[in-house]
């Protein structure tokens, strides 16, 4: 036979060859950097459950000296009453809505840090001596999955909170009742209405316009033309939900142009003309704003005891502000960034989780 015939064959004799399988190649070694991390996330695991021990114990230990001091008679009775007596939260009747809705513009570590300002933004609520109506809107992808994992989906428990897969619109698109200045709250008996003016007498008893409760709601944004003079207490306020290094331009406001809301930016530049540094603030920062402005009527009073003290110096950085805020994370290297992140989920977690169970006691 003539090499023509033979060499088809021998090709076809090539091509039939078994390669090596998927199953049986090596499979790759881990890197050096997913090493650390994975050495990193035990030690951090470890470390968690060593200081929940013993925060624990040392509340066990506060328990049993004032039991202590109550069974010798040192605590006097207008002193116990002090003591078990809550402080009166008077509820402002507005609403703040955090917008979810830009789970896809972020990396795993933003929403990471996004969720734990969750956590911040909710503790700060419950602390306040005036507290909104708190909604989460957009609930869904990577945030959701994260809310979840977080201390056995933690945040279902969060009380004065709601928490929608639908977007913002919801509020106008007849789902959801028009905001009214009531003291409504899941703690009976620890909030009341704040006395403002007399409201007018309802002349007619009309469901509003959606148009109408458009008109309530405000969107803020840094890139808004009209500065937030005042805060009322029958508007919604809403707070885009994004943790994104100031990366992306106007996205705020373009998507409330969409909507066709109303926009507004915080009085920054008007009373902290001087801030050297970037004014890019967390999801909480800004809701502390709110709720100090609320309390005070001043919004210098507000910004100066909110925006972190390092901000007001050049190049100052660092801090126990430095993993609070999803942006200052972001200015770490990789690994100091990890870490700061995962310590400040704890720190948020921890802190819900402990007034949980300071609740539960009370009840």
């Amino acid at each position: 036979m003539s090499d023509d015939h033979q060499r088809p064959a021998e090709a076809d004799l090539t091509q039939e060859q078994p390669g090596p399988s998927a199953e049986h190649q090596d499979p790759q070694p881990p890197s050096k950097n997913a090493l650390k991390r994975a050495a990193r996330a035990e030690r951090h695991a470890a470390f968690k459950l060593e200081r929940r021990a013993k925060e624990k114990e040392a509340k066990k230990e506060k328990k049993r000296a004032i039991q202590a001091k109550r069974a010798v008679g040192e605590i006097g009775e207008d002193e116990e009453k002090k003591r078990q007596k809550k402080k009166p939260r008077l509820h402002f009747g507005g609403r703040v809505v955090v917008d979810l809705g830009f789970d896809d513009k972020m990396n795993e570590k933003e929403i990471i840090s996004l969720c734990s300002q969750l956590a911040y933004t909710y503790s700060a609520n419950r602390n306040a001596a005036y507290p909104f109506s708190l909604v989460y809107t957009s609930l869904n992808g990577r945030t959701f999955n994260r809310l979840e994992s977080m201390s056995d989906a933690g945040y279902k428990r969060w009380a004065n909170t709601e928490w929608w897969r639908e977007g913002y619109e919801r509020i106008w698109q007849g789902q959801d009742p028009p905001l009214e200045n009531k003291g409504e709250s899941n703690e009976k008996g620890s909030e009341e209405t704040v006395p403002d003016a007399p409201a007018e007498a309802s002349t007619s008893a009309a469901v509003p316009s959606q148009q109408d409760v458009r008109q309530t709601v405000v969107y803020l944004t840094a890139d808004s033309e009209d500065e937030l003079t005042e805060l009322k207490p029958n508007e919604t306020y809403i707070i885009g939900g994004i943790c994104d290094h100031n990366r992306y331009k106007n996205l705020c406001l373009n998507k409330a142009n969409e909507s066709r809301v109303r926009t507004a930016r915080l009085p920054i530049g008007r009373y902290l003309a001087s801030l050297p540094t970037r004014k890019v603030l967390t999801v909480n920062q800004v809701f502390e704003i709110l709720l100090k402005w609320v309390e005070t009527r001043s919004w210098e009073e507000a910004l100066y005891s909110v925006i972190p003290k390092r901000k007001f110096h050049v190049g100052g950085k660092g801090g126990s502000d430095a993993a609070k805020s999803s942006c200052q994370a972001g200015d770490l290297d990789d690994d100091k960034a990890e870490s700061a992140v995962a310590d400040e989920v704890d720190s948020a977690v921890v802190v819900v989780e402990e007034q949980e169970e300071a609740v539960d006691e009370d009840r």
